[in-house]
């Protein structure tokens, strides 16, 4: 039960809105085994009374208003237990995924490094619904059962003690050992469903995500049949609820039966010393009504161990510390963005190797920096250290002449921009892919930038209104680059940085693009990664790498007159 604290302590925001539902609740489950007990009591005291003399002297009046009076109670009651219990409830969900969010963010890239997206996707969703479970279908009806209980036993004791306690010990037993009886029957069933669930998004979202691809590599059998298998074992987790949920009524009416022969045998001399009266009958149905009180705990203990296992999926993600702690505040020292690498290594987690090794490099401010190398050379680490993806293993990078630690995140965001190998596509207009990088643009600065990278043909129809679908399926990849490129064009920070930015462009796009960075970045530090050999010679510096150190550094005709490593790579061009 501790995974469920975390989330009980949210509940202090909403506390008066869920503890008015409970009293609602209450007042509806007061009315319902009110309306049942004084029924019964009534038709029996009115079938007697016309029979004997009293005929004339009962007061039919006051039970039928009592009971016309409870049956409005317990509708509006109901009515008003729902509103303002879902209400409550959808704002403590909706606090719960803003809490998740700000705790899953900082963790990424690095502590979710072995997440799948489905997985991720499945604990923000369907993991965090669970969690109205922990007030609808678990406090409140434990809170309602006992106050329940209380009531109606005290009230029976009015009449007679010995029923009333009789009773009384009967739910009160029923209550504690029915939550542990069906949180085993269900607990292990319950953890097996959370986990088929995420299974099944995680398949399914492989499947849709990668159908072209399956199709043609002719694995769709494959993979359609591990996500079928996988839906089959949630059936059958699905399945064995409903048997629980079955088995949980039968028992109930079972118990219901046996208390009430047990009471009406107690009662059948009379209640309190009385002679046999209607007031049997008022028992009899006070306690064919009192399992009214028992009927959603069963239900509440048997999904327990789904949500506590939902609940340990949701504190592995808010429980964990990032990898990078940002601090509250840090500007930069100086206007002026020079970059330092000093004495840098670097090695990813759970990994032996260093993917850097003992990197010393410096950009000043408004020079352009080329480093080259293969693919798997470190090039790429270099950019992630300095948007701090991570932290350096050792060593310092400083921007400014202030370390990265010590500058806070709106600032490091606003003075660097990123054109990285893979860019992002949003699951909205092309308006909204732009605004990520400039929200203050207008349309006409929109069209520009487009227009300037060459994608004024993404302008026709529809112009800034057309959508381009989940991961811009609709775009090829060049024109995927070149949007990348267009956001870092609006976003016009002092420090760009382009991780091969001209990939999968044809050769004569590629020299427009370069062109156009070549006149964006006149006074802009630029740190351009590439293993081709393309506008180089318009470079400040350029750099060397191979297997995480540099081999070469210098101009672009120094290192040719160096005939070393460089000058053996531009004589293959």
């Amino acid at each position: 039960m501790r995974e469920l604290i975390p989330f009980l302590k949210l509940y202090k925001k909403h506390w008066f809105s869920l503890s008015l539902g409970m009293l609602l609740a209450f007042a509806t489950l007061f009315a319902s085994i009110g309306l049942l007990t004084l029924s019964g009591w009534f038709i029996s005291a009115a079938a007697v009374a016309g029979l004997t003399i009293a005929k004339e002297t009962f007061n039919y009046m006051l039970p039928g208003g009592g009971v016309r009076g409870f049956a409005i109670w317990r509708t509006a009651g109901r009515w008003g237990d729902r509103v303002v219990s879902h209400n409550a409830t959808f704002k403590l969900l909706t606090d719960l995924r803003v809490f998740f969010f700000r705790k899953l963010a900082p963790l990424i890239p690095g502590r979710l490094s072995g997440l799948r997206d489905g997985d991720l996707l499945n604990r923000l969703v369907a993991d965090v619904d669970a969690m109205d479970h922990v007030y609808l279908r678990l406090v409140s009806p434990v809170v309602i059962g006992i106050f329940g209980i209380l009531s109606l036993t005290l009230f029976l004791c009015f009449f007679d003690l010995t029923i009333g306690l009789a009773l009384g010990t009967i739910l009160t037993i029923m209550l504690l050992t029915w939550p542990i009886l069906f949180y085993r029957l269900g607990k292990h069933n319950g953890q097996a469903l959370t986990l088929h669930t995420s299974s099944l998004r995680v398949s399914t979202l492989d499947w849709l995500e990668g159908h072209s691809e399956l199709v043609l590599f002719g694995a769709e059998k494959r993979y359609l049949d591990a996500l079928l298998d996988t839906q089959q074992k949630l059936l059958a987790n699905q399945f064995i609820n409903a048997n629980l949920t079955g088995l949980a009524s039968a028992m109930l009416m079972l118990t219901n039966g046996l208390a009430l022969t047990v009471i009406v045998w107690l009662a059948a001399d009379g209640v309190g010393g009385n002679t046999p009266d209607p007031l049997i009958a008022m028992i009899a149905f006070a306690t064919m009504a009192s399992f009214e009180l028992l009927m959603p705990i069963a239900g509440a203990f048997q999904h327990l161990g789904q949500t506590l296992t939902s609940a340990r999926r949701l504190n592995e993600i808010t429980q964990g510390e990032p990898d990078v702690i940002f601090p509250q505040s840090g500007a930069l020292k100086s206007d002026r963005c020079h970059i330092d690498f000093k004495d840098v290594s670097f090695s990813y987690p759970d990994s032996q190797s260093n993917v850097l090794n003992n990197i010393n490099l410096s950009v000043n401010a408004g020079d352009k920096l080329a480093i080259l190398g293969k693919t798997g050379s470190g090039k790429s680490t270099l950019i992630q250290l300095l948007c701090r993806y991570w932290d350096v293993s050792q060593g310092l990078v400083s921007i400014a002449g202030t370390p990265l630690r010590d500058i806070d995140e709106p600032t490091l965001r606003d003075t660097i921009s990123v054109v990285s190998q893979r860019v992002d596509i949003l699951n909205g207009s092309l308006r909204d892919n732009l605004h990520m990088a400039k929200p203050t643009a207008s349309d006409t600065e929109l069209e520009e930038v487009l227009c300037h990278v060459g994608l004024q043909t993404l302008l026709e129809d529809a112009g800034l209104d057309n959508w381009l679908g989940d991961g811009g399926r609709q775009l090829s990849g060049g024109e995927k680059r070149r949007i990348g490129i267009a956001r870092a064009l609006l976003r016009n920070a002092p420090i760009m940085l382009l991780d091969e930015p001209t990939e999968g462009l044809d050769k004569g796009t590629e020299q427009q693009i370069m062109a156009l960075l070549n006149r964006h970045t006149v006074d802009k530090t630029v740190i351009f990664i590439t293993h081709r050999l393309v506008n180089l010679s318009n470079m400040d510096h350029i750099c060397l790498i191979e297997a995480g150190q540099i081999v070469e550094s210098g101009t672009h005709q120094a290192l040719l007159n160096a005939k070393g490593r460089y000058h053996q790579l531009h004589q293959t061009l």
